[in-house]
C-alpha cells in the first residue's frame, strides 16, 4: 500500500488503484473506490482520453460536467499500454499499487503482455479488478458489451415498463453502476482476503450478471413453477398496496403499505378501518389477490387530498409515503441535503464548484471526502506520478513524451 498522507480521506487511504479503461462501468468502481480515500490513478492512452470527458448535457464554456462525477477525486497520467517502454512503466506502477481497475473486453490485457500472471510475478498482493459485458470466461465472454445490451439481455430491461408494450429504457446507464458497485464490492472483499493470504486475485464482474443479481425472485420463481415475471406498470404485480395514485392538484404520490401493519395504519388514515378486516385484504396474499379493487378504493380517497396533504396526514400516521420528484425537488430536499448528499466539486475546467453526488454509505470514523471533480486534461498529473513517485529525470520524460509513450 502507498503512505497515506497525515490526514487521511477515508477507509482506504493509503490503498492505490490504478484505473483503466473508459466510459462507465470501470470509472464507476474507481470513483467509488476513490470516494472511500483510495488513491486513483487514470491513464488514459496518450491523445485518446476517455470518452466521457466530453458527455453530458450541462455544459458551459464547452465543457461538460458529467466526466465531474465519475472523475472526481482522481488523478490521470497518459500513458501509452501497447508498447514496450508504456509496458514497462506501467509494470513499475503495479510495484506500488494495490488493485487495478479495468474495463476492457477479454484479452486486451494478455494481447499487451499484462495478464494478471505478469501482474502477480511483479507484485504478488495486486488485485485485478476486471469489469466486461459477459465476464472472463464462457461461450460469450469475448463479445463486446454495453450497458444496453446487458439489461436487454439479462431479463432486466423487460421488467420495466407497462404490459404489452416496449420496455422502456431508464434514462440512466444502471447496468454499469451496478457493474462498477458489484466491482467495488468484489475488491474490497479481495483486500480483505489479502491481509490473511498475502496475495491478490482477479475479481471478475460481468455487466449481464451484475444485472442478473438485482432481479429478486425471478430465477426461483421460474425454477419453481414456470413463472415469467413481466412488466407491472407503475406496481409491483401481487405486492398491494403500492401504487402511484393521483392527488387533488394533480400530482402523484407512492403510498406503499403491503406489509400487514402498515396497511392497516393507512386503513386508519383512510377512516375506513373496516378494510383492515375484509376478507378480500386482510394479509398480503388476499391483497395481491385482490390488488385491482383495493387500488381503486385508494386512489378514490387519494383524489380527494392535495398531494402535500396526503404526505403529511400519511406520513404522520406511519405509512410509507413520498412524492415522485425531478431532480429539481430532489435538490431542495432538507432530509438530503441535511445527510450531505450534494457535495462540491471544484471543476478546473470552469473554475467554480459544481454540485455532485454525496458519499454512500456513510462510514462514522472514516466517512470520506470529494477533494476535486478531477483532473481537467489527460496527463494532468504526469509529473506528479513520474517524476515524484517513479522517479525518473527530465530527460527520461522528456524523450518518454517526445516518443509518444506518456
Amino acid at each position: 500500500m502507498s503512505t497515506p498522507d497525515e490526514s487521511p480521506r477515508g477507509a482506504l487511504d493509503g490503498v492505490r488503484v490504478l484505473e483503466l479503461g473508459t466510459l462507465i462501468a470501470g470509472p464507476m468502481a474507481g470513483r467509488l473506490l476513490g470516494d472511500m480515500g483510495a488513491e486513483i490513478i487514470k491513464i488514459e492512452a496518450p491523445g485518446l482520453p476517455d470518452p466521457i470527458r466530453t458527455w453530458g448535457q450541462a455544459e458551459e464554456n464547452g465543457e461538460r460536467v458529467y466526466w465531474t462525477v465519475h472523475a472526481r477525486n482522481k488523478k490521470a497520467i497518459t500513458l501509452d499500454l501497447r508498447s514496450t517502454e508504456g509496458r514497462g512503466i506501467f509494470l513499475d506502477l503495479i510495484d506500488r499499487s494495490d488493485i487495478v481497475v479495468e474495463n476492457f473486453r477479454p484479452g486486451t490485457l494478455e494481447r499487451w503482455n499484462l495478464g494478471y500472471d505478469v501482474l502477480a510475478e511483479r507484485n504478488p498482493g495486486i488485485i485485478l479488478v476486471r469489469v466486461s459485458g459477459y465476464g472472463q470466461t464462457g461461450p460469450a465472454a469475448g463479445r463486446a458489451g454495453y450497458a444496453s445490451v446487458a439489461e436487454a439481455e439479462s431479463g432486466l430491461r423487460y421488467l420495466n415498463g407497462y404490459p404489452g408494450e416496449a420496455p422502456p429504457r431508464l434514462a440512466l446507464s444502471i447496468g454499469d453502476t451496478l457493474a462498477g458497485m458489484f466491482a467495488t464490492q468484489g475488491a474490497l472483499a479481495a483486500l480483505y482476503r489479502r491481509t490473511v493470504t498475502g496475495t491478490g486475485q482477479v475479481v471478475d464482474t460481468a455487466l449481464t450478471e451484475a444485472c442478473l443479481a438485482v432481479q429478486e425472485s425471478t430465477i426461483a420463481d421460474y425454477d419453481l413453477a414456470g413463472v415469467v415475471r413481466g412488466p407491472s406498470g407503475t406496481r409491483l404485480d401481487g405486492i398491494a398496496p403500492s401504487n402511484l395514485y393521483l392527488a387533488a392538484d394533480g400530482l402523484r404520490v407512492v403510498i406503499a403499505a403491503n406489509q400487514d401493519t402498515v396497511y392497516r395504519r393507512l386503513c386508519a388514515a383512510m377512516d375506513r378501518p373496516e378494510l383492515a378486516t375484509d376478507p378480500r385484504f386482510v394479509d398480503h396474499h388476499a391483497r395481491g389477490v385482490n390488488q385491482d379493487e383495493l387500488d381503486d378504493i385508494i386512489a378514490g380517497w387519494a383524489k380527494q387530498h392535495t398531494s402535500d396533504e396526503l404526505i403529511e396526514k400519511l406520513g404522520a400516521a406511519g405509512v410509507v409515503v413520498g412524492p415522485v420528484n425531478t431532480i429539481a425537488e430532489v435538490m431542495r430536499d432538507p432530509q438530503l441535503q441535511a445527510r450531505d448528499m450534494f457535495v462540491p466539486h471544484h471543476d478546473e475546467r470552469i473554475g467554480r464548484d459544481i454540485l455532485g453526488p454525496g458519499i454512500v454509505p456513510k462510514l462514522s470514523e472514516s466517512p470520506g471526502t470529494v477533494v476535486s471533480a478531477g483532473p481537467p486534461r489527460p496527463g494532468y498529473h504526469n509529473e506528479e506520478i513520474y517524476r515524484g513517485l517513479l522517479g525518473l529525470s527530465d530527460d527520461t520524460l522528456a524523450a518518454l513524451t517526445e516518443a509518444g509513450v506518456i
